[in-house]
């Protein structure tokens, strides 16, 4: 079974984590990380667990997103609302079979954002990939939990269909190793004067959208970031 990292950002009510928990043992998926969570540990998460309390002690909490996901090499977010900087799209059987593509040494991270109001820009600035579950345009708002099942069905369905779970050898850049490439990025292109600190409007998300769908990898990565110290040096 193709294990992929759920990630729940800032979940407000504990029982959605016992039900995540519990749609994930359902379905053979055992890494279950938690961003900020309101209120954790919870007494009604492992009630709503229902016999996943061991995902639940397991589980692994962080502060901020950049620790949940720092040796992901492929990052997709969940939302049912369309962005201003559109993420390259995906339905859950395409999420499935991509997830599938990677190495299973590979960590891959699904996001699942607040119950209110989902994950921000600046979270889904962290993605490759957006994946959207089709339902009735009149009421899309999905419980986190019952989203979590559908993505890891999905999944279940992929763990005996070795035509269509066909991975990749590539060796992609983390999470953790692009956030270090956008900072050089950003510094830069500010000491460039090409992006203006005070008034950067959306060049870097822009920036962050072009290399999140080109996914350097660990060559590329350190070749983009020596043509950056190379121009930093000529221009100090």
């Amino acid at each position: 079974m193709k294990q992929a990292r759920i990630v729940l950002v800032n979940t407000s009510h504990p029982g959605n984590i016992g039900a995540a928990a519990r749609a994930m043992k359902n379905m053979g998926q055992s890494d279950l990380c938690l961003v900020d969570p309101q209120r954790y540990p919870s007494a009604e998460a492992t009630a709503r667990a229902s016999g996943a309390d061991d995902l639940l002690a397991r589980a692994k909490c962080f502060g901020t997103l950049n620790g949940a996901i720092a040796d992901a090499v492929l990052v997709i977010g969940t939302s049912a609302r369309s962005r201003s900087l559109p993420l390259p799209m995906l339905d859950p059987r395409a999420c499935a079979k991509l997830v599938y593509e990677q190495p299973d040494t590979k960590t891959v991270a699904i996001l699942f954002g607040r119950e209110r109001t989902g994950l921000s820009n600046e979270e889904l600035d962290r993605c490759h990939y957006l994946v959207q579950i089709p339902s009735n345009p009149e009421y899309s708002s999905l419980n986190i939990a019952a989203a979590v099942q559908i993505i890891v069905y999905e999944l279940s369905l992929l763990a005996g269909d070795p035509v269509n779970a066909g991975q990749t050898e590539i060796d992609y850049a983390t999470a953790q190793q692009m956030e270090q490439f956008y900072d050089h990025l950003e510094e830069t292109l500010v000491e460039l004067e090409f992006l203006d600190p005070v008034n950067p409007k959306q060049l870097m998300r822009r920036l962050r959208r072009l290399f999140g769908r080109t996914r350097p990898d660990q060559n590329e990565i350190n070749i983009l970031r020596g043509i950056l110290t190379a121009m930093n040096k000529k221009c100090s």
